[in-house]
């Protein structure tokens, strides 16, 4: 039978009356015993976050337990006002090593991991002297939170975050949840009110220990998986023998990509990435909500970087408009106009604070999500009358070195991140004609529109704007003939536009189609088998080739 938490061995009472073990009594369990008179239970209490300690530890000794703690976890109970022993007290010997050895001894671990439903190690702790200990409170050094610090901090040491890898925390914390049947482990403070309402119950809550163990095996995992990315950033091991991801559950969704599948979001970090993103109004985001919002700002990326006002129209996340302007209003309308059909019910992004006028544009679509760096005070009142419409402020960025995962069925493929493109220095003209200066300027935004669209991808661009846009199809040419329809039904003359490629054009049959449609310069990686072919063809119709010797695939 589980040993209870809120019961420990030397708790049970003999019957007032006669003296005999109540039903309850150790003896009544296991008679090596014989009776025991009622003792304190003991909770160890060893904190880094003090949120919620000194409630709790009070609410501890109103149920009669006795508290045990470390350094800075003492002093905070003793200045509270309430009874603690030193963690020396219980194992003889005084904290070491500038407190890096502190209850790494059996006094402690024997006190834990001891079975409660075992007779011959409750003979041992007892011969030993080991008290029991069946309550453990640790949270752990913030290693990861000072490696964030020393790492913002040029020429900064790592002794600093050294220093915060807890050795002596998670042995308790394995120990207490390896012997849950009989130890409660609590490694969240939000834990702490369950913890005490079980408490006052007679024979605890099992369930909820094992619940809480399950919680410390994957805390301390996450901990541990932290620190070996921080170790193997430092080694420069892009890609170790042993991949841990430490990601924390920030959100329960309401449902997948569809409502038959249950979904959650995890974070690398609380608070960074999509996670810092502050919303304003509507329903909570969705699955499919957080991708095209990651589909929005990956378009977004490389005009952002660049310093030019962009808004991007995300659709099942790949663009369905993409524009600069002058203004956030201007960039909108021309993204808009490349696919208003596709827009409904999109995700949109600026580069730039949303004014009024913005505000005012959009508020007219039917739109999920809206992402900027900021809103002005009108923009906020004005969009927040769309009840719906969920408001999303800031500027989120990648942890830097990040790497890209796509989960497999029994694996997980990694890869860097691709990086932003270097521009024209690493570009080559291929054909006879060089590109006008206009047509410079299209073809470095039809760049880096076409690395955010689905492959194979094809845009169709002109004056800072996409026209037409081929997603995600089989074959090169049948996204170019997508791009040139997408761009006719829109009502946009694509005569004098140019065309981006995200991989090189493995026929000449993409090109006599861009020709076709008027298009009059193209850029696209090169690297065909058949580029003469290509290159032949562009010098026929009269059109400015650019390769640039990388390609932008986005599966």
């Amino acid at each position: 039978m589980p040993w209870a938490a809120s019961s420990p061995h030397w708790l049970w009472r003999t019957n007032a009356r006669n003296g005999r073990p109540t039903a309850n009594s150790v003896s009544a369990r296991f008679p090596y015993f014989g009776v025991l008179l009622t003792a304190m239970p003991i909770a160890l209490l060893s904190v880094s976050d003090k949120s919620g300690l000194v409630d709790f530890a009070t609410a501890l000794v109103g149920l009669k337990w006795k508290l045990v703690s470390t350094g800075g976890t003492a002093a905070a109970l003793r200045s509270a006002g309430l009874p603690v022993r030193d963690i020396g007290d219980l194992t003889g010997t005084p904290e070491m090593l500038d407190g890096r050895v502190k209850t790494l001894h059996p006094a402690v671990h024997g006190g834990i991991l001891a079975r409660r439903d075992v007779p011959d190690h409750q003979r041992q702790i007892k011969d030993a002297g080991i008290e029991p200990i069946d309550l453990v409170v640790v949270n752990l050094y913030p290693f990861r939170e000072t490696a964030a610090r020393a790492d913002a901090t040029p020429d900064a040491s790592p002794d600093e975050a050294i220093e915060q890898i807890d050795i002596g925390g998670p042995a308790l914390l394995r120990s207490a949840a390896k012997n849950f049947a009989g130890v409660t482990a609590i490694v969240d403070p939000a834990d702490y009110a369950p913890v005490l309402h079980a408490l006052e119950k007679e024979d605890g809550d099992p369930d909820l220990r094992r619940r809480l163990a399950a919680k410390v095996f994957a805390h301390t995992a996450a901990y541990d998986a932290t620190i070996a990315a921080w170790f193997a950033a430092r080694l420069d091991d892009r890609f170790p023998d042993w991949l841990t991801l430490p990601f924390e559950r920030a959100h329960v969704l309401r449902y997948g990509e569809n409502p038959d599948q249950r979904a959650a979001f995890y974070v690398e970090r609380p608070g960074a990435g999509l996670d810092a993103l502050h919303q304003h109004g509507g329903k909570e985001l969705s699955f499919n909500n957080v991708l095209d919002l990651e589909g929005a700002l990956v378009a977004c990326d490389p005009f952002r970087a660049a310093g030019e006002t962009c808004c991007a129209i995300i659709k099942h996340t790949t663009p369905c408009g993409l524009a600069t302007g002058t203004s956030a209003v201007d960039a909108y309308r021309k993204a808009l106009a490349c696919d208003p059909a596709s827009a409904f019910g999109s995700v949109i992004a600026f580069t730039v604070p949303v004014d009024d006028t913005a505000a005012d544009a959009v508020s007219s679509l039917f739109v999920e999500c809206i992402v900027a760096p900021a809103f002005s005070e009108t923009a906020l009142e004005i969009l927040g009358r769309k009840k719906n419409l969920r408001i999303l402020v800031g500027a989120p960025e990648w942890t830097p070195g990040a790497l890209d995962f796509k989960r497999v069925r029994g694996g997980l493929l990694t890869q860097d991140r691709p990086p932003l493109e270097a521009g024209r220095p690493s570009w080559r003209v291929v054909s006879k004609r060089e590109p006008t200066a206009a047509e410079w300027s299209d073809l470095e935004f039809a760049w880096r529109a076409v690395a955010s669209v689905k492959s194979n991808a094809i845009v169709i661009a002109k004056a800072g704007a996409t026209i037409g846009i081929g997603a995600g199809q089989m074959s090169r040419v049948d996204a170019a003939f997508l791009a040139v329809h997408k761009a006719a039904q829109a009502g946009l003359d694509t005569h004098g536009a140019v065309m981006g490629s995200d991989a090189y054009f493995p026929f000449r049959d993409g090109v006599d189609q861009a020709a076709e449609a008027g298009v009059t310069a193209i850029i696209q990686p090169g690297g065909s088998v058949k580029d003469a072919e290509v290159i032949a063809a562009a010098d026929e119709r009269d059109i400015a080739m650019v390769v640039t010797g990388r390609r932008t695939f986005r599966h």
